[in-house]
């Protein structure tokens, strides 16, 4: 037997799951939006950086995970444990 998955055996497994994520996403930025009364969180780093992800999700390729982790990364800080 293969232990590799199909693309099909993975979606009939996570398919539910990951639609909940999808949902939970969607809910909290309506959410944000809604209380949003300035609209000053659009410019907020936070959201700007949950909609870059978002993008990111939308495209195609083997390394989606990796760019998104990027998004919410600090860029390194040569001598940052020395201080």
């Amino acid at each position: 037997m293969s232990a590799t998955q199909t693309a099909d055996e993975i979606l009939e497994r996570t398919f539910l799951e990951i639609r909940a994520r999808v949902l939970e996403v969607a809910a909290a930025l309506d959410r944000i939006e809604r209380a949003d009364d300035d609209n000053h969180a659009a410019a907020d780093p936070r959201v700007q950086n949950l909609r870059r992800a978002i993008e990111v999700l939308n495209t195609e390729g083997f390394d989606r995970a990796e760019r998104v982790q990027m998004i919410f990364s600090d860029e390194y800080q040569p001598g940052w444990n020395t201080k």
